[in-house]
């Protein structure tokens, strides 16, 4: 167990990296940020902050005494709530969700490789642990969820760094 903490928190460090870099890019571009971009802002903001989060989730419970699968299954458990709660929190927002309805018919290919090949397969493995499938692989599905969390803060980093900025009149 001490070397999945140990994973767990290097995978935190990362996480905070992502965090930084959303926030120092949102005080660099100013107040000449368009909704798109700071939607995905927020989001690399917000996918960082997850990550930290569920990635110190077992190093703490794991001091209350809880082990194998009881741990698993409630640090997935609340991984899966988190990422859900993030997820519906950003969607009411009305400038979040125009953006994505944007980027879904501008380029349909992305917004589905998003959905299919990160947000799916990051859910899948803490659902198995959920469910009890395979005991022995919940420390396994467990990283998995979260280094695919980190792999979507780092594609929607990219976009972001990438993003076509129109030069404000002036």
């Amino acid at each position: 167990m001490a070397e999945d903490i140990a994973l767990l928190v290097a995978i935190a460090e990362i996480a905070g990296v992502f965090v930084g870099f959303g926030a120092l890019i949102s005080v660099t571009r100013g107040s000449q940020i368009e909704a798109s971009l700071l939607s995905q802002i927020r989001a690399v903001v917000t996918i960082g902050l997850v990550v930290v989060v569920a990635a110190l989730i077992p190093a703490g419970l794991s001091r209350y005494g809880l082990a194998g699968h009881d741990l698993w299954v409630l640090c997935s458990l609340v991984f899966l709530v988190l990422i859900w709660a993030v997820t519906l929190i950003s969607l009411r927002r009305s400038e979040n969700k125009a953006v994505l309805m944007t980027r879904a018919r501008t380029n349909p290919a992305m917004t589905i490789g998003f959905w299919l090949l990160l947000e799916l397969p990051m859910q899948i493995p803490l659902v198995l642990t959920l469910l009890g499938a395979y005991p022995e692989l919940e420390p396994a599905f467990y990283i998995t969820a979260l280094v695919l969390n980190l792999f979507e803060a780092a594609f929607v980093l990219a976009q972001l760094v990438y993003a076509q900025v129109s030069p404000q009149p002036g």
